[in-house]
C-alpha cells in the first residue's frame, strides 16, 4: 500500500509529507482549495502525464516521492527493479520540461514508472464515470472481467492479418497500366541499390579506413619524425636513455640502493623500444595512394546518397531491396499471386470468425455474470428496483479488430420500467454508483483504489450507502478519496483537510489531519451549518460520526 506521500513545489503545494495506512483515507474542504492536486500528484509520481506549467511559480522544479508496501507486485517485476519491501517512486520535472524519474534513487524512464504504477494503484478520475456513456467502454470493461485478453489479443491479430491479406489483393488485382507503372519504379529503384552494392557495415568500414588515407602524407612525415627522434637519430631518446642506464648501472655496482631505479631506467627503455619498433611499421606500412582514396570517397558518397534516399541505416537499404524484390516478383506474377492471395485470405477470413465466436460466446457468458453482480452491488447504494444488463449483439457481417460484438450497458432504476441503454436515462450521480459498483466487481489484487469525488450529484442517504461502499471496498485494501460529503467523510478511517490560503503575494495549499474536535468540525461544515459547540450541524456531525465508532 502506499505508506508516504512528498510533494514538493508541485502547483500550490510549497511542501508537505502524508502518512497513509490501510482504510478509507478522505479529504475534504471547501469549494476550490485544490482537494485533487494531491491526487494529480500521486498520478504524477506513478508515471502520469506532466507538465511544466505545474512546477510552482518562482520555483526551478517540482517533485514527487511515493513510498510502497511491494507485496502485491508480481515477482519479476521486483527482480527487474531491485525491489525488496518497501520502496519509493520519484519523479521530477524542470521548468524547461525535462524528466528524472527514479526507483529506489536509482534512475529509470518516466514509463518505468508507470509500468510499476499499474500494480498499485487503480485511479477513478473526476470525470472517468463519462466514459460509461461510450459503447466501445462497454466493451473494455466486459473482457476485462471476462480476462479472456489471449483470446481478444488473437482476434486482433488475425483481423490485422485479414487486412494485410486484403491490401495484398487489392494491391494485385490493380489495372495494367498502374501495374507497370509501380514495376518501372520498384525496378528503377531496385538498380539504383544495385549498382552500388552495398555490404552489411560497409559505411562504418569506410568512415575508419578513410581518414587514414586522407591525412596519409602527414601521417607518414610526421611518423617519421617521431620514429627519428625515438630511435633512429645519433641523440635519439633511446640512446640517450640507453647511455644514461649504462651509467646508473656504473652507479649501481657502487651503491646497492640505485639497483631499484636502474630496473626502472631499464623498464623505461624497454618501452621507448617498443613504441619505436611500433610506429616504424606503421609509418612503413602507409601507402600515399591518391587513386585508392579518390574511389573510395566517391564509393563513401554514394552509399551516404543511399542511406539518404532508403535509409536511414545500410540495414534499411539493404531491406529496401528484398522488399523490393518481393514487389517486383508479387507484379511480375500477379495472376498466380492473386490465386494464392485469395486462398490465404479465404483462411485467413475464417479464422477470424471462429475467433470472433468463441469470443463472443465467452463475453456473452461473462456478460450474464457481470450483469448479476454489478446489479447486486449497485442495489445496495439507492437503488431498491434496480436492473442492471449487459447485452452483447454479434454482427458476423461487420468484424472488426475486437470480434463482431456490439456491447451496450442498459439500465433501468425504476419498477415496471424496461431496461435501456445507460447514456440515455441515467443522471450524473446514478452513473457514478453504477461506476463504483463496476469498480467493486472489476476490483483485482491492485491494493490501492482512488476515487475523486465519486459521490457527484449525490447526497443524503445515498451518500451514506455509497460511503459505506466505500469503506466495504477499503477493507484490506486502501482507499484514497475526494469527497464533499459529510456522509462519506464521517466513514473514513483517517481524514485530511485541504485548505487554501491567499496574500498579495503567494497561494498555498495545506493538508492537515483531522481528529477530535477538529475532525467534527469539518464534518458540520460539510453539513452546511456553523462550528458553534452545540449548533445543530455539530450534534448531526457528532451523530454521524459515533453512527461508525468514531
Amino acid at each position: 500500500m502506499l505508506e508516504k506521500l512528498h510533494v514538493k513545489n508541485f502547483a500550490i503545494i510549497d511542501e508537505l509529507t502524508l502518512s497513509f495506512g490501510q482504510g478509507l483515507h478522505v479529504f475534504s474542504g471547501e469549494t476550490g482549495a485544490g482537494k485533487s492536486i494531491l491526487i494529480e500528484a500521486l498520478g504524477f509520481a506513478l508515471g502520469a502525464r506532466g507538465d511544466s506549467s505545474v512546477v510552482k511559480e518562482g520555483s526551478p522544479f517540482m517533485r514527487v516521492e511515493a513510498t510502497f508496501g511491494a507485496d502485491t507486485l508480481p515477482e519479476q517485476v521486483k527482480k527487474n527493479y531491485q525491489i525488496k519491501d518497501t520502496f519509493t517512486l520519484s519523479r521530477e520535472l524542470d521548468t524547461k520540461g525535462k524528466n528524472k524519474a527514479f526507483v529506489n534513487g536509482r534512475a529509470v524512464k518516466v514509463a518505468d514508472l508507470a509500468q510499476i504504477g499499474q500494480f498499485l494503484v487503480d485511479f477513478h478520475g473526476q470525470h472517468e464515470h463519462q466514459s460509461l456513456l461510450h459503447a466501445p467502454v462497454h466493451l473494455q470493461l466486459l473482457d476485462q472481467f471476462a480476462k479472456h485478453d489471449k483470446l481478444v489479443a488473437q482476434t486482433e491479430s488475425a483481423w490485422r492479418e485479414v487486412q494485410k491479406l486484403q491490401a495484398q489483393l487489392d494491391a494485385a488485382r490493380m489495372s495494367a497500366q498502374e501495374k507497370e507503372r509501380l514495376l518501372d519504379m520498384a525496378q528503377y529503384q531496385l538498380q539504383e541499390i544495385e549498382r552500388v552494392n552495398p555490404t552489411a557495415n560497409e559505411d562504418a568500414q569506410l568512415e575508419q579506413t578513410l581518414p587514414k588515407l586522407k591525412h596519409a602524407g602527414k601521417l607518414c612525415e610526421l611518423g617519421g619524425e617521431s620514429y627519428e627522434k625515438l630511435y633512429a637519430a645519433e641523440n635519439s631518446a633511446t640512446a640517450q636513455a640507453g647511455r644514461a642506464l649504462k651509467a646508473l648501472e656504473n652507479m649501481a655496482e657502487l651503491d646497492e640502493n640505485l639497483s631499484a631505479l636502474r630496473e626502472k631506467l631499464a623498464g623505461a627503455l624497454s618501452v621507448l623500444e617498443d613504441v619505436a619498433a611500433d610506429l616504424g611499421a606503421y609509418k612503413d606500412g602507409i601507402e600515399v595512394d591518391e587513386t585508392t582514396l579518390d574511389k573510395l570517397l566517391e564509393r563513401h558518397e554514394k552509399i551516404k546518397r543511399l542511406k539518404a534516399k532508403y535509409g536511414p541505416e545500410i540495414a534499411d537499404v539493404l531491406k529496401t531491396a528484398k522488399d523490393l524484390k518481393a514487389r517486383i516478383d508479387t507484379l511480375q506474377n500477379s495472376e498466380q499471386r492473386e490465386k494464392e492471395i485469395v486462398t490465404a485470405l479465404q483462411k485467413a477470413q475464417e479464422n477470424l470468425l471462429t475467433l470472433a465466436r468463441e469470443l463472443h460466446d465467452k463475453r456473452f457468458a461473462a456478460a450474464k455474470k457481470l450483469s448479476a453482480l454489478l446489479t447486486e452491488q449497485i442495489r445496495c447504494l439507492g437503488f431498491a428496483q434496480v436492473r442492471f444488463e449487459v447485452s452483447v449483439e454479434m454482427d458476423e457481417q461487420n468484424l472488426t479488430a475486437t470480434g463482431a460484438d456490439k456491447v451496450e450497458f442498459l439500465f433501468s432504476s425504476n419498477a415496471g420500467q424496461s431496461v435501456r441503454p445507460l447514456k440515455n436515462i441515467a443522471s450524473g450521480g446514478e452513473i457514478s454508483r453504477v461506476m463504483l459498483g463496476l469498480k467493486t466487481v472489476l476490483a483485482s489484487a491492485i491494493p490501492v483504489m482512488v476515487f475523486d469525488e465519486v459521490d457527484a450529484g449525490i447526497g443524503g442517504e445515498t451518500g451514506l450507502l455509497v460511503g459505506e461502499k466505500l469503506r466495504a471496498c477499503a477493507q484490506g485494501r486502501q482507499v484514497l478519496c475526494v469527497t464533499h460529503l459529510a456522509q462519506v467523510a464521517a466513514q473514513a478511517d483517517k481524514n485530511f483537510r485541504v485548505e487554501k490560503t491567499s496574500t498579495k503575494t503567494a497561494t498555498r495549499v495545506s493538508i492537515t489531519p483531522l481528529s477530535g474536535e477538529a475532525l467534527t468540525a469539518e464534518i458540520a461544515r460539510m453539513l452546511g451549518g456553523n462550528a458553534g459547540k452545540n449548533s445543530a450541524a455539530v450534534l448531526h456531525a457528532r451523530e454521524l460520526l459515533a453512527r461508525y465508532g468514531r
